[in-house]
């Protein structure tokens, strides 16, 4: 059963929420029972690193690595707002010193160096410690030879109070992974709404599996400044999840209730010896046996 309001222009405090994309007036508790997808058109709310945490990893598995990374206004950045002001904010949001949450965890009992770029801090843009994070997380999996997961919300690109700086981190974890894959390491990209600008030309496309949300929009310039450049209709929906599958360059498309199980087939696939699977009933708790995999 839904329950939906139909269109309205605003949404009230409290039991219900307006989703951004079919403006349906919903039931905040089905959207959250539903990990957080509007139950009328299938959108994929902005969830925290938080909550990512809780949907993807075993309970209390997840322990937080590189938390004493802190951004810093090296440049003295001034705008409408100061960089240091635009970090106090985001910080006070979100309760995280920075847009990136790294550590180690579980799936199915398979330990795993996961990460997560939040979108609600400053956009889930890329600075100097959001790509130290990405490039020591990288870094960890290689010497622990654990598989290495990201999930990118990274809709803000390169951060641009940090100028150059910024811009440095595509290579830095462009390289990192690149030291993971030729130690035989698995990296695995999960891409979120909205995944743009030097994340996307970098580290969010270089997953040796590469999966995406429905319905994302991935792409290194939005479609608005793309056609005011080239002055040219583009074609309908170009830059989204499905039309990237279509063209290769994602590998799946799966939605954000099934993807805790997708992660633990392609673990299956991937690792040589997998412990006990956990089954998708209720909490991830219930355990079953991994079937046996032969060393060739």
């Amino acid at each position: 059963m839904t329950w939906s309001l139909g269109s309205k222009r605003g949404a009230p405090d409290g039991l219900w929420m307006k989703c951004e994309a079919c403006d349906n007036l919903v039931y905040k508790k089905v959207v959250e029972d539903a990990h957080h997808v509007c139950p009328e058109c299938g959108f994929h709310f902005r969830i925290s690193a938080a909550k990512r945490i809780e949907y993807l990893l075993d309970d209390g598995s997840f322990v937080e690595h590189f938390s004493n990374l802190e951004s810093v206004d090296a440049l003295n950045f001034k705008g409408q707002k100061s960089y240091k002001d635009k970090l106090l904010k985001a910080q006070k949001n979100t309760g995280q010193r920075e847009a990136a949450v790294f550590g180690t965890g579980a799936i199915a009992g398979q330990k795993v160096v996961f990460g997560v770029i939040d979108a609600n801090f400053i956009m889930g843009s890329m600075g100097s410690v959001v790509g130290e994070k990405i490039a020591r997380g990288a870094e960890l999996a290689r010497k622990e030879k654990l598989p290495f997961i990201v999930v990118s919300g990274s809709g803000g690109g390169a951060r641009m109070e940090e100028g150059i700086l910024s811009l440095f981190q595509m290579a830095k974890t462009s390289a990192a992974i690149k030291r993971l894959q030729d130690a035989g390491g698995i990296y695995i990209a999960i891409l979120t709404n909205a995944t743009m600008g030097g994340s996307m030309a970098s580290w969010a496309s270089l997953g040796d599996i590469t999966i995406a949300e429905p319905k994302a929009l991935l792409g290194f310039a939005g479609p608005r400044v793309i056609a005011q450049t080239v002055r040219q209709e583009l074609p309908a929906g170009f830059q989204t999840s499905e039309f990237l599958l279509d063209h290769g360059f994602v590998d799946m498309v799966v939605a954000r209730k099934e993807l805790r199980q997708k992660l633990i087939s392609l673990l299956r696939y991937t690792c040589r010896e997998m412990p006990a699977f956990v089954k998708q009933s209720g909490r991830h708790t219930s355990k079953v046996e991994a079937p046996k995999v032969v060393s060739r």
